[in-house]
């Protein structure tokens, strides 16, 4: 049993006690003050910006006396600096930035106090290219300009990551890594002067969806570099698939798959997180609709946070749950 697992179980096993019911029972009260969460999302328009949105909303509507504010960043690496700092309370992040962040690694230089509410979605890796251009495999984006996310963002981090699995990130075959956030890749790629776009959300992503309407686009497999990614960083990678239809694709690509999770600062108050999840659960279909189509949220996959610990207030609601 790794650490994590273990941690995990003895946090579940706390949960049992005085502290898990006081815990389930903090946000019920109607005395002192609602707590007021500072959630770190992503840039306006993109997929973790609108959860962020949709959560504060769902909070507000069901009566939970939590105030979520939703403050807008860059994503996962922003994020998990901001909530290292103690500037927010909360966090969505990519697991992997979420495991670098917990362990010290790179990028950052080392542990922070972060701990896991929930697996929410997992992210699709999307690599994409004009149609018509010579672009067919990722061998072929030697030496040309390459948009890899925004500077701060998780889709940045496992585009760097595939890039030096393929032996492109260094010398005369190295990929030109342009910073660009969404909605300036697309723009880049409409103009011809980026030759490819990484990005890293939920299928169908509008954004791409309007962008394959424009100009017609293929979408390269990334499956291959799966293995290489999980032995130098761990299980947070997995293989997926876009499926025929998504953006005009006639047949599925397979691709990598990144978890997605809602984080705390260990310090946040146990009652609190315990009544945020009551409230994810209970409106997960409002939630997940904002991101990423087909997919159902469920406790028991939402404790698989890997190297991240659960917070104890998770642990409380997720024991409450399994009874």
């Amino acid at each position: 049993m790794t650490d994590a697992a273990t941690g995990r179980r003895r946090l579940m096993g706390a949960a049992l006690g005085a502290a898990a019911a006081a815990a389930l029972a903090g946000c019920s009260g109607r005395s002192g003050p609602a707590p007021r969460l500072r959630l770190a999302t992503g840039p306006p328009g993109g997929p973790y910006n609108a959860f962020g949105q949709a959560l504060a909303r769902a909070a507000a509507d069901a009566g939970s006396r939590l105030e979520i504010v939703p403050v807008a960043t860059a994503a996962s690496v922003d994020n998990l600096r901001r909530l290292d700092e103690g500037s927010v309370d909360l966090a969505l992040s990519m697991a992997d930035v979420a495991e670098d962040a917990a362990l010290g690694r790179e990028p950052f230089v080392r542990r922070a106090p972060v701990t896991a509410l929930a697996r929410v979605y997992v992210n699709y890796t999307h690599l994409l290219v004009p149609a018509a251009g010579p672009v067919r495999s990722v061998a072929d984006l030697a030496g040309r300009p390459v948009a890899v996310g925004a500077a701060g963002s998780g889709a940045q981090v496992v585009a760097a990551r595939v890039l030096r699995a393929a032996g492109l990130s260094e010398g005369p075959a190295a990929a030109g890594e342009r910073q660009l956030g969404l909605a300036e890749s697309a723009a880049a790629l409409r103009a011809g002067s980026v030759d490819a776009v990484f990005w890293s959300g939920g299928v169908p992503t509008p954004a791409l969806t309007d962008l394959a309407r424009a100009l017609p686009l293929r979408f390269l497999a990334l499956d291959g570099f799966a293995d290489a990614l999980r032995q130098r960083f761990g299980p947070v990678y997995t293989t997926v698939t876009l499926p025929a239809g998504a953006y005009g694709l006639t047949a599925p690509v397979g691709t990598i798959g990144v978890g997605n999770y809602l984080l705390a600062r260990a310090d946040v108050a146990a009652g609190a997180t315990a009544g945020l999840l009551r409230v994810v659960f209970d409106r997960r279909d409002d939630l997940l609709g904002e991101v990423t189509a087909g997919v159902r949220l469920e406790p028991r996959f939402a404790i698989s946070t890997g190297a991240v610990p659960l917070h104890p207030g998770a642990a409380s609601y997720y024991r409450s749950v399994y009874g």
